[in-house]
């Protein structure tokens, strides 16, 4: 149910992201620092995180190497979820999520105690945040999201 919310019939309307006008710029990426710093800490224990408009999970891939050497590499991924992909005619390599690891979801608990928020203002920041993607998405938009 949580990912409906992100396909989107019509574009977002201001109302619909009160926390977002409410922070700073730099709250905003504080923010999504936490939640930068707690997926790659789930990542490092071989766990995705399912964030409701897709995943970020370690993918095996095979790496070419010098003289046509392969090597079989784990690469961070983000990986769209299907509904997504398919509502907004996204064009994405299919990749799967290998079979054994566990998906968890953001921890808004603890990503705000190690970001001094409310837990409630990291949840909302982030699903508005999303929606603005979404957002970006139906309107054919650039988009650009760096993590580091």
């Amino acid at each position: 149910a949580k990912m409906q919310k992100y396909l989107l019939y019509n574009a977002v309307e201001p109302e619909e992201l009160p926390t977002l006008r409410e922070l700073s710029t730099m709250e905003i990426c504080k923010v999504w620092s936490g939640m930068s710093r707690f997926i790659y800490r789930q990542l490092l224990q071989k766990k995705a995180v399912d964030i409701g408009v897709g995943t970020f999970a370690i993918v095996p891939v095979h790496a070419t190497v010098e003289e046509g050497k392969v090597l079989p590499v784990e690469r961070p991924m983000f990986i769209p979820n299907k509904p997504l992909k398919m509502f907004y005619n996204l064009e994405c390599d299919e990749t799967k999520i290998p079979d054994e690891t566990p998906v968890v979801h953001p921890d808004f608990e603890e990503i705000a105690a190690n970001t001094h928020f409310r837990h409630e203002i990291v949840e909302q920041c982030v699903q508005e945040t999303l929606l603005c993607f979404a957002g970006a998405l139906r309107d054919n938009k650039e988009v650009e999201f760096t993590f580091r």
